[in-house]
């Protein structure tokens, strides 16, 4: 597409898809960066949600962060922000008493409303109820000089620089289908609410890392009638890795020596550290879990089954109910449980940003696996042809590591890829401030 004559449209230095966590921080970052210089970086950020909204559905009321509050939006970054954690605390009254506490990991529903308190500070940049549906190239003679973003409103916004912040997808496995009885546990929560007047009697959770123990405690309390059963492949829940030296793999200058590594020194290091991050629990959880499976064996009421070197291989929604055959790695051996519901506890993989990208899709570089090529400043490698940044927050972790998705780096990175941004920015002229619509 080429510009011609119609209607003017501004442009804006950067359009955010997405408004989670990280381009939340961008945003911050941006307001930051426009409160200081002479001359602003423009920006709108666009969110499919109602509202801000971080993981709702798995915000149980004692799950705590396993990111110290340290690494909030901005104090990496800007240890003065008046976007801290810290000054959250005293915005609300809670600072004597979280210090008092003695803890560096908050509740993870206080940790969200940090996250919305800071999001109604920068509310002025954000369309909520806005879905993108599609991404444009915008010419100017050979080169691609502008990115048209399209919503569900059927709005336009002209972008010089698209940094995408979509995501993580709800993983399961392949075959398995989201129904009244078979969810991922990101719908907790709201499904919980749901059967509370069912009076199950079995669960199956599937899965062995933090979330699943979590939603294997919380049905095993809220459903105090029901049997609770947890399947994985492991013989056990295995902790998760938070030593100081093993933690170092967090550290911003571990991201410059991840990229610079060569592939086999990158898959030796995502295996070393992967319990810092992947299928891996609190140890306090781990134990409270025992605690009670013990305890019901001595009482002789077992509510709360560990069905481990297990796998589900069949599992089918008969219509009242879920019949999950499970099946033993070792033996072979087949049990097969009926069940209120079947819960998959089983991770989430990065959202695939090139379909939503269009025509721009090809432009965008892959490595030798397919994966799409990205730039230290966390820029897709795109044709020469292309003018502007397209940023990834996100599907990452095979060129920066595994804080690809993760807090623990966040607010480094919006600010990398804000000076990339600025660094690049082409001299702007007044004929430059608009330009025209193709429509």
């Amino acid at each position: 597409m080429t510009a011609e004559a119609g209607e003017q449209v501004p442009i804006y230095d950067v359009v955010g898809v997405g408004f989670g966590p990280s381009n939340l921080a961008l945003a911050i970052a941006l307001a930051e960066h426009n409160g200081s210089s002479a001359e602003p970086v423009t920006a709108h950020f666009l969110e499919r949600q109602p509202q801000f909204g971080w993981h709702r559905g798995m915000l149980i009321d004692t799950a705590t962060m396993q990111v110290s509050f340290l690494k909030d939006l901005v104090t990496m970054r800007n240890p003065t922000s008046e976007f801290s954690f810290v000054n959250y605390l005293h915005s609300v009254g809670r600072l004597v008493d979280f210090i008092n506490h003695k803890n560096l990991f908050p509740l993870r529903v206080e940790f969200h409303d940090y996250f919305e308190w800071a999001a109604a500070k920068v509310d002025d940049v954000v369309s909520y109820g806005v879905e993108v549906t599609s991404v444009e190239p915008m010419r100017d003679g050979d080169e691609i000089a502008f990115f048209d973003v399209t919503t569900s409103d059927g709005g336009t916004l002209r972008a010089r620089n698209l940094v995408m912040g979509t995501g993580l997808r709800p993983q399961l496995p392949a075959g398995i289908e989201v129904g009244p009885r078979i969810w991922h546990n990101n719908e907790l929560l709201h499904r919980v609410e749901r059967l509370r007047d069912s009076d199950p009697r079995r669960f199956v959770v599937v899965g062995a890392g933090q979330s699943a123990a979590e939603v294997a405690a919380l049905l095993h309390d809220e459903f105090p009638r029901a049997e609770v059963c947890a399947v994985f492949a492991r013989y056990g829940y295995s902790p998760a890795d938070d030593s100081s030296f093993a933690n170092r793999i967090f550290d911003p200058e571990a991201v410059d020596q991840f990229y610079r590594a060569g592939e086999p020194v990158k898959d030796r290091l995502m295996r070393y550290h992967g319990s810092t991050n992947y299928s891996a629990v609190d140890v306090d959880l781990i134990d409270e879990l025992y605690r009670r499976m013990y305890r019901e064996r001595v009482l002789g009421t077992q509510r709360l089954r560990l069905l481990n070197v297990s796998r589900p291989v069949e599992v089918v929604d008969t219509g009242a109910s879920v019949t999950a055959a499970i099946e033993s790695l070792t033996t072979g051996e087949r049990t097969v449980l009926d069940a209120d519901a079947v819960i998959y506890a089983t991770g989430y993989l990065p959202a695939d940003p090139t379909p939503l990208l269009g025509e721009l899709g090809p432009q965008c570089a892959r490595d030798e696996e397919g994966r799409l090529r990205v730039e230290r400043d966390y820029r897709i490698t795109t044709h020469p042809e292309v003018r502007g940044g397209i940023y990834l927050q996100g599907g990452t972790e095979h060129t920066h590591g595994i804080t690809s998705s993760l807090l623990s780096n966040t607010a480094v990175r919006v600010g990398e890829i804000l000076a990339s941004i600025v660094d690049r920015r082409a001299a702007a002229t007044p004929a430059a401030e608009y330009a025209i619509s193709a429509h």
